[in-house]
């Protein structure tokens, strides 16, 4: 081989080696934020929900507004939209997944700001390993408070939609099952899906804690919220676990509010205990892991 092939080849090896590598897989993407637990809400369990974010100065770009709305769904899921008044929002269900959402919805914020008014975000680069996450690109001191929507009109607030856009509004409303956010427990909402009514509870802890937990109360018999409620059993969502209670369908969810807060203090003594497992709770806890599925 002459002295230039191997000139190249060395050139070659050197670009391939500067390239960012794939991103690392990151079990809990939303740590470190404020309200991780509502990260994870938005992004897994909720169906119409907004919250507004602050963005760092540094990543603004000139004439972009310094907040964002992140919201779980937008108009044929788009990843992010800039409208024409000026306002940001991005989709996290848009079904980007690199395997570290807090790097997904990083580039789908910077794109959607990056956007001229008026402008979807259609599809956003590549992330790489070198690619900001969430953790990078917003303010300290940003905040995350939920809200929840009956609906997705929020997509246009007094704006209106044409053609296909304006479609897939029609339909994505058609399509929200009832949703409220339950104020004993942060990231507790109640959801009636047909006949049923249930609680979905995002645990702030580590999940293999949580699952003790969890275990300890199934085994006392103390994992109900009362009544004819029972623990359905529980996922994995972004590296935290996620209760589910079925409950009485003629009840509403401010029925449950004063059981849901007793189950919290039962929980948080649960958790605190750092007795080994006994037969019963560890048969309790490979019926629950039996029982669990993952999300993302």
């Amino acid at each position: 081989m002459g002295k230039a092939s191997r000139r190249q080849r060395g050139s070659d090896t050197g670009t391939r080696r500067s390239r960012p590598g794939p991103v690392p897989f990151v079990r809990r993407p939303f740590e470190g934020l404020v309200g991780e637990t509502d990260w994870v809400a938005l992004r897994e369990i909720l169906p119409a929900a907004t919250a507004v974010v602050t963005v760092r100065p540094e990543h603004v770009p000139d004439g972009a507004p310094g907040t964002v709305t992140v919201a779980t769904v937008l108009p044929m899921a788009w990843p992010g939209l800039h409208r024409s008044d000026g306002t940001v929002l991005i989709g996290t269900q848009s079904g980007n997944s690199s395997g570290d959402a807090s790097r997904d919805l990083a580039a789908q914020l910077l794109a959607a700001l990056a956007a001229e008014p008026g402008s979807p975000v259609v599809t956003t680069e590549q992330v790489t390993a070198d690619s900001p996450r969430l953790q990078d690109v917003l303010a300290a001191d940003s905040t995350f408070d939920v809200t929840v929507h009956e609906g997705f009109d929020f997509w246009v607030e007094g704006q209106e939609l044409e053609g296909d856009a304006a479609a897939s509004l029609e339909r994505a409303n058609e399509t929200v099952v009832p949703t409220t956010a339950m104020t004993a427990l942060p990231s507790a909402y109640w959801v009636r899906i047909g006949e049923r009514a249930h609680i979905r509870l995002v645990l702030p802890d580590d999940e293999d804690a949580a699952t003790d937990a969890l275990s300890r109360l199934h085994a006392a018999g103390d994992d109900g919220l009362g009544g004819d409620s029972r623990l359905l059993g529980a996922f994995r969502a972004c590296g935290l676990l996620v209760p589910v209670w079925d409950l009485d369908p003629g009840l509403e969810p401010g029925d449950h509010e004063d059981e849901l807060a007793a189950w919290g203090e039962r929980y948080a003594a649960a958790l605190a205990s750092d007795a080994p497992l006994g037969a019963d709770e560890r048969r309790a806890r490979a019926g629950l892991l039996s029982r669990q599925v993952t999300l993302r």
